[in-house]
């Protein structure tokens, strides 16, 4: 219940961080009082009905207060003293939702506490998902990433088979979306229809985020993947024939209770031998009640961390060969981001936060947030994409 009257059509934009922020908010005002309302600045009367937060993410501190800052007016909406809370900027744009398509899991692995936290594998219908697509499209949005605990068991629990390949078919008619890519594929039961999609629709994006866990057999088994070492290189190798051009991200674990040094080195063949495109590895951690934890967490901390960063090395030497392929090739980018002399985005061939980026000086020419470009790739490091603008 309101317990102050509210100025209608009133807008207090709050900004903070840099002096872009400060244009951006200059610009959005102007653009609010064309269009008949009321704005003021940081107005410190707290009477407006709406209030539009202008983020900042760029360090600690600066999301810090971001953060504060949402919630002061979150609290305050639902005391009744704003009406609308509206959140735009850096920060929203670094941690806006992606598309997810499931919550919860019903695979055993050892390691994990999700099917404790979020409970057993719920789909969400293909319409809904579909009707959300169109929604987010109208929008503007330009980009889904399908994420789910487990992508692969899609639709097992409402329509009783494995139904991923018929979303992702409906979700690239929706008009005004361009890429599509999927998160999180458990390999053991993986639907292969889903690469006949990905390979006819032009805007699935030839990229798939499947975690491996690990590259031994006795390790896989102990943490219950339901898959061999053999059977996931023949899933590797059946998928790379399929779409030839296809991104593969991966993450592994190092440190798993019980394994040994001749465990750790299959696992550094196995990357060594499939050459990832995209890879992560994290230290093992013992989670409270998860099957694992009945066991003795017994390869040390340190230990652990040096079988992760020679792994990680290996990947960089990996990465980089792969991308010196690309230099002189032309790729269409998604651009997400300015930071200093460049422009910054991305291929379809990688995810943002995780993967590569390409970087365009702004000499170049000008680049909009948001759009596709042609790029020409120049020169490449381990991690990053430098280019020229081609369209």
């Amino acid at each position: 219940m309101k317990t102050k009257t509210l100025k209608k059509n009133k807008v207090n934009v709050v900004t903070l961080g840099c002096s872009k922020n400060i244009f951006d908010s200059e610009v959005l005002m102007s653009q609010l009082k064309a269009n008949q309302f009321d704005v003021e600045h940081e107005s410190m009367e707290d009477d407006a009905e709406i209030v539009i937060i202008n983020t900042c993410g760029f360090i600690d501190n600066a999301k810090q207060e971001s953060i504060d800052t949402i919630i002061r007016y979150a609290e305050a909406k639902a005391e009744g003293l704003v009406s609308k809370v509206y959140v735009t900027g850096c920060l929203s744009e670094r941690y806006k939702d992606y598309f997810k398509i499931a919550e919860g899991c019903d695979r055993p692995c050892s390691f994990c506490a999700i099917p404790i936290m979020r409970g057993k594998h719920v789909s969400t219908p293909i319409d809904e998902l579909v009707n959300s697509a169109k929604s987010l499209a109208a929008k503007g949005v330009k980009e889904l990433m399908l994420i789910a605990q487990d992508l692969t068991y899609y639709g097992l629990d409402i329509y009783k088979k494995r139904n991923l390949a018929e979303l992702v078919d409906k979700l690239s008619e929706v008009e005004g979306i361009e890429w599509i890519r999927l998160h999180y594929a458990f390999p053991a039961g993986f639907p292969m229809d889903v690469l006949d999609v990905m390979s006819t629709k032009s805007n699935v994006c030839n990229y798939l985020d499947m975690p491996l866990q690990h590259g031994s057999t006795k390790i896989l088994q102990a943490m219950r993947r339901g898959i061999t070492r053999e059977k996931t290189e023949e899933l590797v190798n059946e998928i790379r024939a399929k779409v030839p051009n296809i991104a593969l991200r991966t993450t592994l674990i190092a440190g798993y209770p019980g394994e040994t040094e001749e465990d750790f080195q299959e696992m550094y063949e196995f990357v060594e031998k499939m050459r990832f495109d995209r890879l992560g590895i994290f230290s093992y951690s013992h989670e409270d009640n998860t099957h694992a934890y009945n066991f003795e967490d017994d390869v040390p901390a340190n230990v652990k961390k040096e079988r992760a960063d020679k792994i990680m090395e290996l990947q960089a030497g990996i990465s980089y060969e792969l991308n010196q392929l690309k230099v002189g090739k032309q790729f269409k980018v998604l651009f997400d981001r300015v930071e200093g002399d460049y422009f910054i985005g991305r291929t379809e061939f990688d995810s943002p936060e995780v993967d590569n980026e390409v970087l365009v000086l702004k000499s170049e020419g000008y680049l909009r947030i948001g759009d596709f470009a042609t790029i020409e790739i120049t020169s490449a490091d381990h991690y990053d994409l430098y280019g020229k603008i081609v369209s």
